[in-house]
């Protein structure tokens, strides 16, 4: 889900960065890959929160009836997600029928050695800013060890259909979830990213570190990443 990963973005299709070289016009040159990513980061970053208002609360209510098509959504007893800064696509919508069903929701909160860990929260709970400006619970009774979840929303700056994640660089998902690379997958926790559907990128490259997801919801569809794409490898 990784920090540091090569792309071709559907958004920018000039550009392919792989390792250090740069695809353009079939000339291969070398690059400051990890300059690209940042590149491509902010930019992807940037169209995000250009989403205006009404188009932001049409995504979620689209990115709820994407989720509506996973059995897990209606079921799972610990669901945790995030809060929604930065123009993230807003999860308020799809996590209104949580607690009606008896559903646990949850958000991160900062640990030791660049973990997570969670905590219940529901609206109303008063929250506090971390370090990088994303609200926490406060004082959280219990904080929870990401094998306890069992459905988590993963918010992203950009993926591919099969499964790969562009993060924000800090490597808090990969390193919190790396036990599921021992795993067969899927198997709890999901893990299912969130994002507008302008996110999608034609390919992002994984590390060994790197925790793939299990699906994508977007305002438009629910991406199984686990069913291989017949296309998978014609795209550069």
């Amino acid at each position: 889900m990784g920090s540091g990963i090569a792309v071709y973005a559907t958004s920018f299709p000039h550009l392919f960065v792989k390792d250090e070289q740069v695809h353009h016009d079939g000339v291969e040159r070398h690059v400051d890959a990890p300059a690209q990513r940042r590149e491509l980061r902010q930019r992807l970053a940037d169209r995000r929160r250009a989403v205006p208002p009404a188009k932001r609360i049409a995504a979620a209510q689209g990115l709820r009836r994407s989720l509506e098509q996973l059995p897990e959504y209606f079921t799972d007893a610990r669901v945790a997600g995030y809060w929604a800064c930065q123009g993230e696509l807003p999860l308020n919508l799809a996590l209104a029928p949580l607690a009606a069903r008896g559903q646990q929701f949850l958000l991160p909160v900062l640990g030791e050695g660049q973990h997570l860990r969670f905590a219940a929260w529901k609206s109303g709970d008063p929250v506090q800013v971390n370090r990088y400006g994303i609200p926490e619970p406060v004082e959280p009774v219990e904080l929870l060890e990401p094998f306890q979840l069992d459905l988590v929303l993963v918010p992203l700056l950009g993926f591919d259909r099969r499964g790969n994640r562009l993060g924000y660089g800090g490597g808090y998902y990969d390193r919190s979830f790396a036990f599921l690379n021992e795993q067969v997958r899927p198997t709890e926790p999901l893990l299912v990213g969130i994002a507008y559907a302008f996110q999608e990128l034609a390919e992002v490259d994984e590390r060994e570190w790197d925790v793939p997801l299990d699906f994508v919801a977007t305002e438009h569809e629910l991406i199984d990443c686990t069913t291989p794409d017949p296309e998978a490898g014609t795209a550069a």
